[in-house]
Formats: structure tokens, C-alpha cells, sequence
């Protein structure tokens, strides 16, 4: 008997989806029960949330796709406007309801000329619900105030029965707008766990080889990484990356597949290695931020970071005249030194010491900021997404040494 129960769908569908999202029966329960049967009105928004890599994208296109619902799934990051964003949901829309699989080009400039073609592209499709999957929807913040409310009320705007599914890695509270609107219902999709991702990695193991002998590979390679990345699909990357270099005793002859220590004693220098270079992700996501400056970043890591940006382009001697309120009279003629004058965005960052750090960040905060454990974890974490980069050594008398890594449109949209 599958873990999944569901009167509307056979028994031979439920342990399909089974199999195809392991780890997630919690979530997958929860979704079957909100969907209910095929006809029946359902919620008009769900809200799915959780860290990157958690399963929310595969579980929601493997549920929709296994149980054949009709469904209109879109990448809010790839149609980055309202406009373009309305025309492709309409466009799929209509290749739902017509043998056309691209659909055609339907052009739409406001959120009620969107409900009203919405009603036409979907009257065929009354007699079910119709799921609209919008992924990375945190990018609907950045569009007209309009269209998040406008989701949300989807369903009762346009009398279809219509559900909105919101796909999103930060949490609902940093959608909700001021003038209030409908709550959606909310599913959280925890960070998988050591055992989760040993589970699902030991999966795809090569038919070549016994699944022991992967899943005793997974579980070294998990023992070194999983302390630093913890992203599904690079850890599996990593695993088919490194698992050549591990089976080399085997293939040579030197060992059999039990030998582990011999096995571990071959790929430990190779792994060791791969550790110190940044993963995909890494790269990506420093790539992103530089790019785009669109970071959620706690309330005092922001303030933290433009802090450490004032302290590495501005001379120190200046710190007195741009944040005491009563600094005195200084001459403009003698405020910069001759060296000073040159831009010092063309000279690059200097380190600055953790104390100028905080007395910078206690200028620029409207309210008194203690010096708690807190602030000081939120410094550690900049300093590992590379934000900041630690200079020296950690043995310094005078205490460790930082530089702002960031460029100048990067502060000064986390400014705004």
C-alpha cells in the first residue's frame, strides 16, 4: 500500500509518486489533501516556502505532471515584468485548451484586461481546478503593487476555479503588502537531512555497480561536504564528479568493492582538494549578487555590510567628520591629504579593524545596537557568502582585519 491515500486517484498513480519524491510523504500528504477532487473548488493561493534545493519546484511538477491536473507552471525570474509575466501564464493557458503546445502570443497590459481573457482561455476547463505554479515569486515584489493581491484573488475575480500556487525561498511575511490582502495557505519545506540526502543520493546509483558499494561512497562523500554545502543538486553533481577517482582501486584490481580504507585512502587527497575550490552554486550565487543586488540578508547583516563598505573606501582620519555629529571645525583645504584625493574606487578596498567596524555600524543605525553574539555570527556570515573578506591572520594582536568585497550599485541598492 502507497503512503499517499487518495479516493480520486488509483493505487497504481499514488505509489508512482511515491517513488519519485522520496522524503517528502509529509509534504506531498499535505498538498493531496488541499487539492481534494479534481472538481472541487480548492484553496485560492498556497504559499510553499523553504531554502534552495529543499524538493518545492520537482515535488509541485512531479505532482501536477503524475496526477495529469492542468496546470500552467512559470519562472517569475525569466518573465520579469508584469506584462510578461500575464502574457506567458495566458499563452500556456491556451496550449492547455487547444492542440497548439506553445500557444499564441496574447498580449495583455493590465491585471483586469488578464482576469477577463483568463475567463475566456479557461472556460473549457470549468469542470476542473486549474493550477497556476509561480516559481521564484519572490520577484513579484518588484513589479506593480497590483498583481501580488491580484493572485491572491484570483479566484474570486474571476469566478474560475483557479488556484495560484506560490513557489518561494523566503517567507511569507516579506510578501504580505501594508494594505493587507487574502492569506494564502502556507507549507514550509524543511532543508533535507544527512539521512534524506543519503536516501536520495544512493538512488541513482550506476547499474554497473551494487548499491552498497554507492551508498558506502555517498556516505564518505556526505562525511566530507556535507558541513559546507548541503544544495541536492550539487551534492549530486559532486557525487557523479568524484565517483570515477573512487573507483579507481576497482578497476585497477587493487581492492574489491568492501576494501573501504583502501577505497577512502585513494580519494581523501582528491576530496580535500575539491573542498577548497567554491562550488557551482557558490559561483553562481556570487554572480547573481553582483549582477543583480536583489540579497535578503538579515536587518543588521545590511547595515553591516554598508558599514564595512564606508570603512574600506573612506580614510580612517574621515570616520570623525562624517559620522560624530559635534566633530568641529575642519579645514576643507587640509581635510584630504594629497594621496587621499584620488577616487578610491579606482584603488580598490582597504582592511579596516572589526572595532572601526561596529563603531561605524552604531553611527549609521537609528537605534542603539548592542555588541551581542548576533552581530557577530551575522560578520561570520558575510565573510563565508564573501561579502567580506577576512585579512591576515587569526592570531593578530590587534584583532582580525576586513574588506569590503562588494561594488558601489551593490550598497547602494541594499541602501535603498
Amino acid at each position: 500500500m502507497p503512503n499517499f491515500e487518495h479516493p480520486a486517484y488509483p493505487e497504481a498513480t499514488l505509489l508512482h509518486l511515491e517513488s519519485m519524491v522520496p522524503c517528502r510523504e509529509s509534504q506531498v500528504s499535505s498538498l493531496l489533501s488541499i487539492f481534494g477532487e479534481r472538481q472541487h473548488f480548492t484553496f485560492p493561493s498556497i504559499f510553499i516556502y523553504g531554502h534552495t534545493s529543499s524538493g518545492k519546484t520537482y515535488v509541485m511538477q512531479t505532482l501536477l505532471e503524475t496526477l495529469e491536473l492542468p496546470h500552467v507552471f512559470v519562472n517569475c525570474v525569466e518573465c520579469f515584468t508584469s506584462r510578461l509575466l500575464l502574457e506567458e501564464i495566458l499563452s500556456k493557458l491556451q496550449s492547455l485548451s487547444s492542440e497548439n503546445k506553445h500557444g499564441s502570443h496574447v498580449p495583455c497590459d493590465t491585471f483586469n484586461d488578464f482576469v477577463r481573457l483568463f475567463k475566456q482561455e479557461t472556460k473549457d476547463l470549468q469542470d476542473q481546478t486549474v493550477y497556476i505554479v509561480l516559481d521564484k515569486a519572490e520577484q513579484l515584489r518588484e513589479m506593480e503593487a497590483n498583481v501580488l493581491p491580484g493572485f491572491l484573488k484570483l479566484q474570486e475575480m474571476s469566478d474560475r476555479n483557479v488556484t495560484v500556487v506560490f513557489l518561494s525561498e523566503i517567507v511569507w511575511e516579506l510578501f504580505r503588502p501594508n494594505t493587507g490582502c487574502l492569506e494564502p495557505f502556507t507549507l514550509y519545506f524543511p532543508d533535507y537531512s544527512i539521512g534524506h540526502l543519503q536516501k536520495i543520493l544512493s538512488h541513482y546509483h550506476p547499474p554497473e555497480y551494487s548499491a552498497d558499494f554507492y551508498s558506502a561512497y555517498i556516505n564518505i562523500l556526505l562525511g566530507v561536504f556535507y558541513t559546507v554545502c548541503r544544495d541536492l543538486k550539487e551534492l549530486r553533481h559532486l557525487a557523479v564528479l568524484n565517483f570515477t577517482k573512487y573507483c579507481e582501486p576497482v578497476v585497477r584490481g587493487e581492492a574489491n568493492e568492501r576494501d573501504t580504507r583502501r577505497l577512502w585512502k585513494n580519494i581523501e587527497s582528491h576530496l580535500k582538494k575539491a573542498m577548497q575550490t567554491p562550488t557551482t552554486s557558490q559561483k553562481t550565487y556570487l554572480q547573481w549578487l553582483s549582477a543583480h543586488a536583489h540579497v535578503e540578508l538579515p536587518y543588521y547583516s545590511k547595515f553591516l555590510l554598508i558599514a564595512a563598505y564606508l570603512a574600506s573606501y573612506n580614510p580612517a582620519r574621515t570616520d570623525k567628520r562624517f559620522f560624530l555629529k559635534h566633530h568641529g571645525k575642519i579645514k576643507k583645504t587640509n581635510f584630504l591629504k594629497k594621496h587621499e584625493k584620488t577616487s578610491n574606487h579606482l584603488l580598490g578596498p582597504k582592511p579596516f579593524p572589526l572595532d572601526r567596524l561596529l563603531a561605524i555600524l552604531y553611527s549609521i543605525v537609528d537605534n542603539k545596537v548592542a555588541p551581542t553574539a548576533n552581530i557577530f555570527s551575522q560578520i561570520t556570515s558575510l565573510v563565508t557568502l564573501q561579502l567580506l573578506t577576512l585579512v591576515g591572520h587569526d592570531d593578530q594582536l590587534d584583532g582580525p582585519k576586513y574588506k569590503c568585497t562588494v561594488s558601489l550599485d551593490f550598497i547602494r541598492a541594499i541602501a535603498r
